[in-house]
């Protein structure tokens, strides 16, 4: 996979990088590899420290939110969006982001992240009510009982304690994150360079296996790289 795309329900952030993706990049977002990013309640944050693992997490001060409110709200008036900002009473991210992993289990992962982002950001429904998530499903032609009762099935919570270690692994500290390589890019307006950065590896020739480059016939001239610092 050329690069991998960290996303999260939950973020207006994420909501408006996937809308930029889909609108004006589509053949970008298709090659994306998309890794569900929530932050885990004290069970999953157990299990992660069981395993190893960390999650880098900070509450956000009420100035921050309040700047969040309006520059999200700018930001989707430039796309020509109206963004209905939700109420997360209690909120609880393992029930959208499990139910995901099932939804893509059955390969219907962008439509069940399409019918969550319109219900959370243009409806202002809550993700974190089994009922949103399960209304969802059944529009998507999903068993519904299996989207709310996700975490009860071991395998989706394996699946789910593997996606925490991938945001550990890839040092995610905040969505939309992208890595394309060995670059990272944090942040809705790094857009631009992801998909200038996907390009330019999809567009490079394939590297030549050892094997197959001849062994030089005599130390002549200079061996080192061209063009490049070592």
């Amino acid at each position: 996979m050329i690069a991998r795309f960290y996303f999260s329900l939950r973020s207006p952030y994420s909501w408006l990088a996937y809308r930029d993706l889909l609108t004006h990049h589509p053949d970008v977002a298709d090659i994306l590899e998309w890794r569900p990013f929530w932050e885990p309640d004290d069970g999953f944050l157990e299990m992660l420290t069981e395993a190893g693992g960390r999650f880098p997490y900070v509450d956000m001060s009420r100035a921050k939110a309040l700047y969040i409110l309006q520059d999200v709200r700018r930001l989707a008036n430039q796309r020509g969006l109206k963004v209905a900002w939700p109420v997360d009473r209690k909120p609880r991210w393992e029930v959208s982001h499990l139910a995901y992993l099932v939804a893509q289990r059955h390969g219907k992962g962008p439509e069940f992240i399409a019918g969550v982002y319109r219900a959370r950001w243009e409806q202002a429904r809550d993700i974190s009510d089994p009922e949103t998530i399960a209304a969802i499903g059944s529009e998507l032609d999903l068993d519904p009982v299996e989207l709310v009762t996700a975490e009860k099935h071991p395998e989706i919570r394996d699946a789910a304690l593997r996606a925490l270690q991938a945001v550990d692994a890839d040092g995610v500290f905040g969505v939309p994150f992208f890595v394309v390589g060995r670059e990272k890019f944090w942040g809705v307006d790094r857009l631009p360079d992801v998909v200038a950065a996907v390009r330019a590896r999809q567009s490079a020739p394939e590297p030549v296996p050892e094997s197959a480059v001849a062994e030089p016939v005599a130390a002549a001239g200079d061996l080192g790289h061209a063009g490049g610092c070592g």
